[in-house]
């Protein structure tokens, strides 16, 4: 990934920008065509740039506690001018609801000299096979031919804009690039106004949740991060902003993550959990009630946003993908595996609302208590079918430790649900299915001579999902038995680097040769639970000096140095780092 790419949103949309260019933007919907992709396609597939006409040099950051970014450009060589750039997309509470329009602000403010700048807007549609007509008007570019009206209104020069014709920059300019609805008010006062409400509305999101004692900046920027994965209007939980980054050069691993996967789904919501932020639970478990009904019918791995169960996958060959690395997909074969893990997460996710007493009448909880009875017997009817396993492969299917870990775990909280909620005949079932979990985990799973959970039944190699064991209660931290695994999981899978791959065997497209970002910070987590505290801070500061210039992880971290690739911002990533921070933290008292 490249790096000092900042994100920002409003919980419709998300947008990367790069030293001034929009790399990546989705209208109207995150998992819509991308109007800029030049992340995946270069300049054919799209550019919305501000930058100066001369050489220069760029410092990007967030303004303090916001998904609002400040990046800052200054001449060298002794020519002395600079410049600030601000981006952000509004969302603040308007007339008691959120607003949080399709519209993207940037703000220019001249800080020294006069810079000499150029302006670009060439939006693109139909992941780049669509190129839209433009005219131009007293204020604003109409972008036509789109299935929405696209206009970006400014205050800059139109001509030099629609001609990328370097100016110079003498007094501050606005740019509003909306989609579907533009802009009808004063642009200056309107942008300005937008972007304090904006920023104010996010500094008081984060300071309304819980923040561990240490590394709080590195949590603040992963719960902003988490917030603009879920899409608003659903409650549904994205895996990632991006499609086709990959998780290393010349790989072919190139996924679409704009989905929401419930597996992933279940860790954010965990990490909800700790921050104490319970509007963004509530919101995804009627995401889960609207999806899953009673809980009696079989359920997918990953859905749309808009809960659409078909995401057939299709290659894109006219782009050529990032740095030239496909190929480019859009879709998710993934939707059509059986990962029969989702039951145990599902319940995890609603078992937060459902067991506090301040939720009981709250839209989308009650009710959702029968839910939990369904999903506890769709675990048991397939407590011992093999299945593709979290980690999606593609070629074959097994009895994974990870999936059982998941049925043991759901079926525990749910004994917990049962007597919460008086449900009749829960809880002797829940506690049946954990006895059988519990069994099969021992005796299929567990190798005695490596002394760790395999992973999978019957297989000898090592999988860093089974640190999850930890996480999940099944193994306690001072049972020598998580010590042991710990230990055989840390020597087989970490790199030179320290980090942690996910396994090492071959699967569909060989043997994985990246560090996947959340093992590393599970396995941080697990030193930290069987009492090796020092070696998990060591660990930690190690993975937290690999971030992007502005605290951000992709999917992957490569072997080389501090390189992240695949999809980014990656919501499993930032998930781990919050979990890991709150483990390791000194306590408050």
């Amino acid at each position: 990934m490249v790096a000092a790419t900042g994100l920002v949103g409003n919980c419709s949309f998300n947008a990367l920008i790069t030293g001034g260019r929009v790399s990546w933007l989705c209208w109207p919907r995150p998992d819509s065509s991308f109007v800029f992709g030049e992340l995946i396609g270069g300049e054919e597939a799209g550019v919305y740039a501000i930058e100066p006409a001369g050489p220069h040099t760029v410092h990007v950051e967030y303004v303090d506690n916001t998904n609002i970014l400040r990046t800052v450009f200054r001449g060298v060589d002794g020519d002395n001018w600079a410049f600030e750039l601000i981006d952000f997309a509004p969302r603040f509470l308007l007339f008691g609801r959120w607003f949080r329009p399709t519209m993207l602000m940037r703000i220019l403010r001249r800080l020294e000299g006069e810079p000499r700048i150029r302006v670009r807007c060439e939006p693109v549609y139909d992941y780049g096979r669509a190129r839209p007509q433009v005219w131009g008007a007293s204020n604003h570019l109409q972008f036509g031919g789109l299935s929405a009206p696209l206009r970006l209104t400014t205050n800059a020069p139109l001509t030099y804009v629609r001609q990328g014709t370097p100016f110079l920059l003498t007094r501050d300019l606005h740019f509003v690039l909306t989609w579907g609805e533009p802009l009808e008010a004063p642009l200056e006062d309107t942008t300005e106004s937008f972007y304090c409400q904006t920023r104010d509305a996010w500094r008081r999101w984060v300071k309304s949740g819980r923040i561990p004692r240490e590394w709080q900046p590195e949590v603040i920027r992963s719960a902003l991060t988490l917030k603009l994965h879920q899409f608003d209007d659903t409650g549904a939980l994205l895996a990632a902003t991006t499609t086709s980054l990959p998780e290393s050069p010349g790989s072919g691993r190139t996924w679409d993550y704009r989905y929401c996967w419930l597996r992933d789904a279940y860790f954010t919501i965990d990490a909800f959990e700790r921050l104490g932020y319970a509007e963004e639970m509530e919101k995804f478990l009627l995401y889960l009630r609207n999806l899953c009904g009673d809980g009696h019918s079989e359920l997918q791995p990953v859905y749309g946003i808009d809960l659409a169960a078909d995401l057939e996958e299709h290659i894109l060959d006219h782009l050529k993908g990032f740095q030239g690395d496909g190929p480019v997909r859009i879709g998710n074969q993934a939707y059509a595996q059986v990962q029969h893990d989702v039951y145990g997460e599902l319940i995890l996710s609603m078992s937060r609302l459902l067991l506090d007493s301040r939720f009981r009448g709250d839209e989308g909880v009650d009710g959702a208590g029968h839910l939990v009875q369904g999903l506890v017997s769709q675990i048991e009817q397939k407590l011992e079918e093999p299945d593709a396993g979290l980690w999606e492969l593609r070629g074959s299917r097994y009895l994974h430790t990870f999936t059982l870990l998941t049925h043991w775990a759901g079926a525990r909280r749910a004994v917990d649900i049962a007597k919460a909620l008086g449900i009749d005949g829960l809880r002797d079932k829940s506690k049946q299915v954990m006895a059988r979990a519990s069994q099969l985990l021992w005796e299929r799973c567990w190798n005695e001579k490596i002394g760790s959970f395999t992973q999978a039944a019957g297989r000898d190699n090592l999988d860093a999902s089974s640190l999850l064991a930890l996480h999940f209660g099944f193994l306690r931290g001072d049972d020598p038995r998580a010590r042991r695994m710990v230990d055989a999981i840390k020597k087989q899978l970490e790199l030179p680097n320290g980090m942690l791959k996910r396994y090492d065997v071959e699967d569909d497209f060989g043997v994985p040769d990246a560090a996947f970002t959340v093992c590393t910070f599970w396995l941080v987590d697990a030193l930290a639970m069987v009492g090796r505290a020092d070696d998990a801070r060591a660990l930690f500061d190690s993975v937290l000096a690999r971030h992007n210039g502005l605290g951000l992880f992709a999917e992957d971290l490569l072997t080389g140095g501090a390189t992240q690739s695949g999809n980014f911002p990656q919501t499993y990533s930032h998930v781990g780092l919050i979990n890991a921070a709150f483990r390791l933290s000194r306590a408050w008292d």
